[in-house]
């Protein structure tokens, strides 16, 4: 699910460690719907979303949470990647664009072109762990160059136990599980440490059940596998959790080092774009828009996510008012 081009650093740059709600274009902001408008579960109407299979679980979440408040809006949430979400977005099919990057000038060039405007918010964090058997007391902190070692294309049938890794290891033969090529986890995980999605040695065991990768690296004692933060946290008693170097020293992975940007490149902000005249014309999207932001925190544990910290949910609250007036 967790799904990490270094452009993870250019995105924490980019938002600053808080939330960005950036207004393409430059466009006036729009009204919304009047507090209350949506109670007792009157509206009706359709939310389309496309995108990332990344932030999928986040904003289907948040359609079952506003289903109990209004069932009458049907919100749909596919999953064609962050480019062909953006695609579709900027081609004005969609009301929201999920995105587990920034957009690319090219596409938000694309937007303009067909007079999309629209509006870019972070609505939680994403983390990726990687995990060694409990019995591995040899390594504590891999740095970024060794997991390429481990997990690129050409390490296939060269690279075949922990010494390969580094002479000092011990001749253990390394057994490696992750996350399925159907993945948003294995798109990011190749990115950051390959530097390509979908480059990545074949002669491991994928599988889209994290539960599987627990299982088999608990029970190697070579054995490596990677997924999402919190799901390592849930099984801290199953799998060792190792800290990363990229190159500024050892970096524990938590809540706080996704949050602060310092856990690269396995850490990154995750997006939404809302298409801002939609969001101005169709009162089920404002109200849905609304609902995700003041229940990110749930809808952030409820789909396995880290949540925004206490100043980006501030900025996102106070730029949603500026927005609706």
């Amino acid at each position: 699910m967790f799904r990490l081009a270094n452009r993870t650093a250019a995105a924490f740059t980019a938002t600053g460690a808080v939330l960005l709600l950036a207004a393409c274009g430059g466009q006036d902001n729009t009204s919304a719907a009047p507090s209350g408008e949506s109670d007792g579960g009157s509206l009706s109407g359709q939310v389309v979303i496309d995108g990332s299979s990344t932030v999928e679980p986040l904003s289907s979440a948040a359609a079952t949470l506003f289903r109990d408040v209004e069932p009458g809006v049907n919100v749909t949430v596919a999953t064609s990647g962050t480019g062909g979400g953006f695609k579709r977005f900027c081609a004005d099919e969609t009301d929201i664009s999920d995105a587990s990057r920034p957009i690319k000038d090219e596409e938000a060039a694309e937007c303009e072109a067909n007079g999309v405007e629209y509006t870019e918010i972070v609505i939680a964090n994403d983390g990726l762990s990687v995990v060694v058997n409990p019995e591995n007391d040899w390594i504590d902190c891999i740095t970024v160059e060794q997991l390429g070692t481990i997990w690129s294309p050409e390490s296939e049938g060269t690279v075949m136990s922990w010494a390969d890794v580094d002479p000092s290891f011990p001749d253990e033969p390394l057994e490696l599980y992750g996350a399925g090529t159907d993945s948003g986890t294995f798109d990011y995980f190749t990115d950051a440490v390959n530097g390509e999605e979908g480059a990545v040695r074949t002669d491991y065991t994928p599988s889209e059940d994290d539960n599987l990768t627990v299982q088999g690296v608990s029970g190697a004692v070579g054995g490596m596998g990677f997924f999402g933060l919190s799901y390592a946290e849930e099984n801290a008693d199953s799998v060792k959790l190792l800290e990363v170097d990229n190159g500024a020293g050892c970096v524990s992975p938590t809540s706080e080092t996704v949050q602060d940007g310092s856990y690269e490149p396995l850490g990154r902000p995750l997006f939404i774009y809302v298409n801002n005249a939609k969001y101005a014309e169709n009162a089920a999207l404002r109200a849905f828009v609304d609902f995700y932001l003041e229940n990110e925190e749930q809808i952030a544990a409820d789909a396995l996510f880290i949540d925004l910290t206490e100043e980006q949910a501030k900025t996102a609250q106070d730029e949603l008012a500026s927005l609706v007036g």
